[in-house]
């Protein structure tokens, strides 16, 4: 269990370190290093995260009776479900809110269609906590 954290914290050491030294040296050549070193170490880190959360967690987060020791996951499936829902719909309603005020600067008559597209973008927020309430629901 703890193999993982240290085989993630020394890749992060190691980057750290790799790149004040790449960053010291200032060349050409250092900056395509340095890129590809960032880009090898963000690989690397994801797929520890991801073993870490696939095969890690499901040990560690498990309800005090055995009779059901799923609601734990259910928890964690409920606080995800609304948490990226609401992230997803930030992002929407950034892209689709900023659009939307250049089209009605150029023409104040379509107003009403991009505050429907704006709206839709919220629904994906709205989405996400039913999904968690139906999860909730069920345990």
């Amino acid at each position: 269990m703890y193999a993982v954290l240290y085989i993630v914290m020394s890749i992060s050491g190691l980057t750290i370190a790799a790149g004040f030294y790449l960053y010291l040296t200032r060349n050409k050549q250092n900056i395509k290093r340095i890129r590809k070193l960032v880009k090898n170490s963000v690989f690397a880190y994801t797929v520890l995260v991801a073993i870490f959360l696939f095969f890690l967690i499901p040990n560690i987060a498990r309800a005090q009776s055995s009779t059901d020791s799923s609601s734990g996951i259910g928890f964690l499936a409920a606080a995800l479900s609304t948490g990226l829902a609401t992230i997803g719909a930030g992002y929407a309603v950034g892209a689709v809110g900023s659009s939307a005020l250049g089209a009605v600067s150029e023409d104040p008559n379509i107003l009403g269609k991009t505050l429907i597209f704006v709206g839709l973008a919220e629904g994906i927020a709205i989405y996400g906590l039913i999904v968690s309430i139906m999860i909730l629901g069920r345990l």
